[in-house]
Protein backbone atom coordinates (compact mmCIF):
# COMPACT_ATOMS: atom_id res chain seq x y z
CA UNK A 1 0.00 0.00 0.00
CA UNK A 2 2.82 2.35 0.93
CA UNK A 3 4.56 1.61 -2.37
CA UNK A 4 1.34 2.45 -4.23
CA UNK A 5 1.10 5.75 -2.38
CA UNK A 6 4.72 6.58 -3.26
CA UNK A 7 4.09 5.66 -6.89
CA UNK A 8 1.02 7.88 -6.89
CA UNK A 9 3.10 10.79 -5.60
CA UNK A 10 5.71 10.25 -8.33
CA UNK A 11 3.02 10.18 -11.01
CA UNK A 12 1.43 13.34 -9.61
CA UNK A 13 4.76 15.20 -9.58
CA UNK A 14 5.52 14.08 -13.14
CA UNK A 15 2.08 15.22 -14.25
CA UNK A 16 2.71 18.65 -12.75
CA UNK A 17 6.10 18.93 -14.46
CA UNK A 18 4.63 18.14 -17.88
CA UNK A 19 1.18 19.68 -17.40
CA UNK A 20 2.20 22.70 -19.48
CA UNK A 21 1.67 22.63 -23.25
CA UNK A 22 3.27 23.99 -26.37
CA UNK A 23 1.01 25.45 -29.04
CA UNK A 24 2.83 25.03 -32.35
CA UNK A 25 1.84 27.87 -34.66
CA UNK A 26 1.84 27.89 -38.45
CA UNK A 27 4.30 30.82 -38.47
CA UNK A 28 6.90 28.62 -36.78
CA UNK A 29 6.54 29.89 -33.21
CA UNK A 30 5.76 27.69 -30.22
CA UNK A 31 3.86 29.30 -27.35
CA UNK A 32 4.24 27.72 -23.92
CA UNK A 33 1.10 27.83 -21.76
CA UNK A 34 -0.55 25.89 -18.95
CA UNK A 35 -3.83 24.96 -20.62
CA UNK A 36 -6.02 26.01 -23.52
CA UNK A 37 -9.70 26.53 -24.18
CA UNK A 38 -11.39 26.39 -27.58
CA UNK A 39 -13.69 29.39 -28.13
CA UNK A 40 -14.86 28.83 -31.68
CA UNK A 41 -12.59 30.69 -34.08
CA UNK A 42 -10.33 31.67 -31.17
CA UNK A 43 -8.26 29.51 -28.85
CA UNK A 44 -7.42 30.95 -25.43
CA UNK A 45 -3.98 30.03 -24.06
CA UNK A 46 -3.78 30.43 -20.29
CA UNK A 47 -0.32 31.46 -19.10
CA UNK A 48 -0.78 30.44 -15.46
CA UNK A 49 -2.21 27.53 -13.51
CA UNK A 50 -5.30 29.64 -12.86
CA UNK A 51 -6.96 32.59 -14.61
CA UNK A 52 -4.86 35.08 -12.63
CA UNK A 53 -1.84 34.20 -14.78
CA UNK A 54 -3.38 35.92 -17.81
CA UNK A 55 -4.03 34.51 -21.27
CA UNK A 56 -3.41 35.05 -24.97
CA UNK A 57 -6.16 34.70 -27.57
CA UNK A 58 -4.88 33.13 -30.80
CA UNK A 59 -6.90 32.46 -33.98
CA UNK A 60 -7.60 28.71 -33.97
CA UNK A 61 -6.56 28.46 -37.61
CA UNK A 62 -3.07 29.70 -36.70
CA UNK A 63 -2.44 26.71 -34.43
CA UNK A 64 -1.06 23.61 -36.07
CA UNK A 65 -0.86 21.33 -33.04
CA UNK A 66 -0.43 21.00 -29.29
CA UNK A 67 2.17 18.95 -27.47
CA UNK A 68 3.35 18.52 -23.85
CA UNK A 69 5.96 21.09 -22.83
CA UNK A 70 9.19 20.05 -21.10
CA UNK A 71 9.78 21.18 -17.50
CA UNK A 72 10.40 24.92 -17.30
CA UNK A 73 13.22 25.25 -14.81
CA UNK A 74 13.98 28.86 -15.74
CA UNK A 75 10.42 30.17 -15.66
CA UNK A 76 10.45 31.33 -12.05
CA UNK A 77 13.61 33.41 -12.36
CA UNK A 78 12.86 34.60 -15.89
CA UNK A 79 9.38 35.77 -15.00
CA UNK A 80 10.51 37.71 -11.96
CA UNK A 81 11.49 40.77 -13.96
CA UNK A 82 8.90 43.11 -15.35
CA UNK A 83 9.10 43.32 -19.14
CA UNK A 84 8.33 47.04 -19.22
CA UNK A 85 11.25 47.70 -16.88
CA UNK A 86 13.58 45.59 -19.03
CA UNK A 87 12.47 47.34 -22.23
CA UNK A 88 12.83 50.77 -20.61
CA UNK A 89 16.38 49.96 -19.45
CA UNK A 90 17.40 48.70 -22.90
CA UNK A 91 15.81 51.76 -24.50
CA UNK A 92 17.80 54.16 -22.35
CA UNK A 93 21.07 52.26 -22.69
CA UNK A 94 20.95 51.81 -26.47
CA UNK A 95 18.94 54.92 -27.42
CA UNK A 96 16.10 53.15 -29.22
CA UNK A 97 12.46 54.08 -28.66
CA UNK A 98 10.90 51.79 -26.04
CA UNK A 99 7.66 51.55 -28.05
CA UNK A 100 9.63 50.36 -31.08
CA UNK A 101 11.36 47.69 -28.99
CA UNK A 102 8.00 46.61 -27.54
CA UNK A 103 6.49 46.33 -31.03
CA UNK A 104 9.37 44.12 -32.20
CA UNK A 105 9.03 41.88 -29.14
CA UNK A 106 5.29 41.55 -29.67
CA UNK A 107 5.76 40.59 -33.33
CA UNK A 108 8.63 38.21 -32.60
CA UNK A 109 7.29 36.23 -29.64
CA UNK A 110 3.92 37.66 -28.52
CA UNK A 111 5.79 38.67 -25.33
CA UNK A 112 6.47 35.04 -24.45
CA UNK A 113 10.03 34.64 -23.02
CA UNK A 114 9.89 30.88 -23.69
CA UNK A 115 8.96 31.14 -27.38
CA UNK A 116 10.95 28.90 -29.72
CA UNK A 117 10.68 28.96 -33.52
CA UNK A 118 11.08 25.95 -35.79
CA UNK A 119 14.40 27.35 -36.96
CA UNK A 120 15.65 27.49 -33.37
CA UNK A 121 15.23 31.20 -32.58
CA UNK A 122 14.65 31.69 -28.87
CA UNK A 123 13.12 34.05 -26.36
CA UNK A 124 11.41 37.41 -26.46
CA UNK A 125 13.35 38.79 -29.43
CA UNK A 126 13.85 35.38 -31.09
CA UNK A 127 17.64 35.24 -31.15
CA UNK A 128 19.26 32.49 -33.16
CA UNK A 129 21.94 30.63 -31.14
CA UNK A 130 24.75 31.97 -33.33
CA UNK A 131 23.52 35.56 -33.04
CA UNK A 132 23.04 35.18 -29.29
CA UNK A 133 26.58 33.86 -28.92
CA UNK A 134 28.03 36.75 -30.93
CA UNK A 135 26.11 39.22 -28.76
CA UNK A 136 27.29 37.58 -25.55
CA UNK A 137 23.84 36.34 -24.56
CA UNK A 138 24.40 33.22 -22.46
CA UNK A 139 20.73 32.43 -21.76
CA UNK A 140 18.27 33.45 -24.47
CA UNK A 141 15.37 32.52 -22.21
CA UNK A 142 16.41 35.13 -19.67
CA UNK A 143 14.28 38.20 -20.58
CA UNK A 144 16.89 40.81 -19.58
CA UNK A 145 19.73 39.13 -21.50
CA UNK A 146 17.55 38.42 -24.53
CA UNK A 147 16.15 41.95 -24.81
CA UNK A 148 19.54 43.58 -24.26
CA UNK A 149 21.12 41.41 -26.96
CA UNK A 150 18.20 41.83 -29.36
CA UNK A 151 18.16 45.62 -28.96
CA UNK A 152 21.93 45.82 -29.52
CA UNK A 153 21.48 43.84 -32.74
CA UNK A 154 18.55 46.06 -33.74
CA UNK A 155 20.70 49.14 -33.13
CA UNK A 156 23.45 47.68 -35.35
CA UNK A 157 20.92 47.27 -38.16
CA UNK A 158 19.45 50.75 -37.73
CA UNK A 159 22.95 52.26 -37.93
CA UNK A 160 23.75 50.07 -40.95
CA UNK A 161 20.67 51.32 -42.83
CA UNK A 162 20.87 54.96 -41.67
CA UNK A 163 17.84 54.58 -39.38
CA UNK A 164 15.67 53.17 -42.18
CA UNK A 165 13.21 51.35 -39.92
CA UNK A 166 11.73 49.17 -42.68
CA UNK A 167 15.10 47.88 -43.92
CA UNK A 168 16.36 47.29 -40.39
CA UNK A 169 13.26 45.25 -39.59
CA UNK A 170 13.57 43.31 -42.84
CA UNK A 171 17.19 42.49 -41.97
CA UNK A 172 16.19 41.45 -38.46
CA UNK A 173 13.63 39.08 -39.94
CA UNK A 174 15.35 37.74 -43.07
CA UNK A 175 19.00 38.63 -42.51
CA UNK A 176 21.15 41.55 -43.74
CA UNK A 177 22.45 39.48 -46.64
CA UNK A 178 18.93 39.26 -48.11
CA UNK A 179 18.39 43.00 -47.80
CA UNK A 180 21.70 43.55 -49.58
CA UNK A 181 20.82 40.97 -52.23
CA UNK A 182 17.49 42.63 -53.09
CA UNK A 183 18.63 46.19 -52.28
CA UNK A 184 15.69 46.63 -49.99
CA UNK A 185 12.99 44.54 -48.35
CA UNK A 186 13.23 40.99 -49.76
CA UNK A 187 10.21 39.78 -51.77
CA UNK A 188 9.16 37.34 -49.06
CA UNK A 189 5.56 37.40 -47.90
CA UNK A 190 6.57 36.65 -44.32
CA UNK A 191 9.10 39.51 -44.23
CA UNK A 192 6.69 42.05 -45.75
CA UNK A 193 4.00 41.00 -43.26
CA UNK A 194 6.49 41.21 -40.40
CA UNK A 195 7.67 44.71 -41.28
CA UNK A 196 4.10 45.93 -41.73
CA UNK A 197 3.02 44.35 -38.44
CA UNK A 198 5.79 45.99 -36.41
CA UNK A 199 5.41 49.44 -38.00
CA UNK A 200 1.61 49.36 -37.68
CA UNK A 201 1.84 48.44 -34.01
CA UNK A 202 4.49 51.10 -33.41
CA UNK A 203 2.42 53.79 -35.13
CA UNK A 204 -0.62 52.75 -33.11
CA UNK A 205 1.35 53.17 -29.89
CA UNK A 206 2.59 56.60 -30.98
CA UNK A 207 -0.88 57.80 -31.98
CA UNK A 208 -2.26 56.67 -28.63
CA UNK A 209 0.63 58.42 -26.85
CA UNK A 210 0.01 61.68 -28.75
CA UNK A 211 -3.70 61.50 -28.01
CA UNK A 212 -2.99 61.01 -24.32
CA UNK A 213 -0.54 63.92 -24.27
CA UNK A 214 -3.09 66.12 -26.05
CA UNK A 215 -5.73 65.21 -23.50
CA UNK A 216 -3.32 66.02 -20.66
CA UNK A 217 -2.51 69.42 -22.19
CA UNK A 218 -6.21 70.13 -22.65
CA UNK A 219 -6.95 69.28 -19.02
CA UNK A 220 -4.04 71.41 -17.82
CA UNK A 221 -5.18 74.39 -19.91
CA UNK A 222 -8.75 73.98 -18.64
CA UNK A 223 -7.53 73.83 -15.05
CA UNK A 224 -5.40 76.96 -15.58
CA UNK A 225 -8.37 78.86 -17.03
CA UNK A 226 -10.57 77.74 -14.13
CA UNK A 227 -7.95 78.81 -11.58
CA UNK A 228 -7.57 82.23 -13.29
CA UNK A 229 -11.34 82.75 -13.36
CA UNK A 230 -11.61 81.85 -9.68
CA UNK A 231 -8.76 84.24 -8.82
CA UNK A 232 -10.45 87.06 -10.70
CA UNK A 233 -13.79 86.30 -9.05
CA UNK A 234 -12.16 86.35 -5.60
CA UNK A 235 -10.38 89.61 -6.40
CA UNK A 236 -13.66 91.19 -7.58
CA UNK A 237 -15.45 90.05 -4.44
CA UNK A 238 -12.69 91.64 -2.32
CA UNK A 239 -13.05 94.89 -4.23
CA UNK A 240 -9.56 94.76 -5.68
Amino acid sequence: MRRLVQLGVVIAVAAQLYAAELANLRNGFSLRHERHEMLGATTRLYMGADDSGGYIDVPSGDIESFEPAPPDTAAASAGSQDLNTIVSAASQQHQIDADFIASVIHAESANNPRAVSRKGAQGLMQLMPGTASRLGVKDSFDPAQNVDGGVRYLRELLLLYNNDMARALAAYNAGPQRVQQYRGIPPYRETHAYVARVITDYNRKKLAERKQQSQIRTRQARAARTALAEARSTAAADGN
